[in-house]
């Protein structure tokens, strides 16, 4: 896709158009976004530890990661944004639908938190010169119009030794079964039409990615859901929901 300007673009209207129309339930535990409530605890516990041991950093500290800068691409409601913000974090949070980021900022405001929210894009962010240590970019890369752009222009950003933490969905029959057959239209964890199972991304074709863009795959890492203790945990099985962590090289 390519903006007005001519400029290549990785955004997708239609998914901006289908979580602006969702922003007011970002922080409603038991609304249409629950289930990244209920996510957050693992993903919040995984970059922690990675980020913690890659800048030897004590993670137990009050503030482990002060001096650090980190951008949250796709940022949302800033469910991920304000916990790096209390672990020290220089934080830039950052989505296309500027709905999302009003509410971020609302609830940032709410609980003191000083965090740079801004109505912006990967490319864009790239092409003004940004830097950081950390970027996270999760649950975003199936969503976007152009994966080796968009991956592309977050490595453009990272300093050295930068990391940056991916989560997303694997293409297979088993990720279609659960997460959008079981997730969106049996359990109703997600509104119908939250995924588009063709823009699912293979764990090959993510390091593909990040390998042409300069970076190089760490750890990667299955994440679950145990029904039976009502939680998410990491996993080796990485067929549907997966991890990984990248360095620059």
């Amino acid at each position: 896709m390519t903006t007005a300007t001519g400029a290549p673009s990785t955004i997708d209207p239609a998914e901006v158009a289908r979580f602006s129309a969702l922003a007011a339930e970002w922080w409603s535990p038991h609304g249409k976004f629950g289930v990244l409530h209920k996510f957050n605890p693992v993903r919040l516990a995984f970059i922690r530890d990675q980020a913690a041991k890659h800048f030897e950093r004590d993670p137990k500290g009050a503030k482990p990661f002060a001096g650090l800068r980190l951008l949250d691409i796709g940022c949302g409601g800033g469910l991920l944004s304000e916990p790096m913000a209390r672990l020290g974090f220089d934080v830039v949070g950052a989505d296309a639908s500027e709905k999302n980021i009003k509410t971020a900022e609302v609830h940032a405001n709410e609980h003191g938190l000083a965090i740079d929210y801004r109505v912006s894009t990967a490319e864009d962010l790239a092409r003004a010169g940004e830097r950081f240590d950390v970027i996270l970019n999760m649950e975003v890369i199936e969503h976007v119009a152009d994966l080796r752009l968009f991956v592309a222009s977050c490595a453009a950003m990272l300093k050295g030794r930068g990391l940056m933490f991916v989560a997303t969905i694997n293409r297979t029959g088993k990720a279609f079964a659960l997460a959008i057959v079981g997730a969106e239209y049996i359990l109703g964890w997600l509104p119908r039409g939250t995924h588009d199972w063709a823009k699912f991304v293979r764990p090959e074709e993510l390091n593909t990615a990040l390998v042409s863009a300069g970076l190089s795959l760490k750890v990667q890492t299955g994440v679950i859901f145990n029904p039976l203790a009502g939680k998410w945990m990491l996993s080796s099985d990485c067929d549907v929901n997966y991890m990984v962590v990248a360095a620059k090289l």
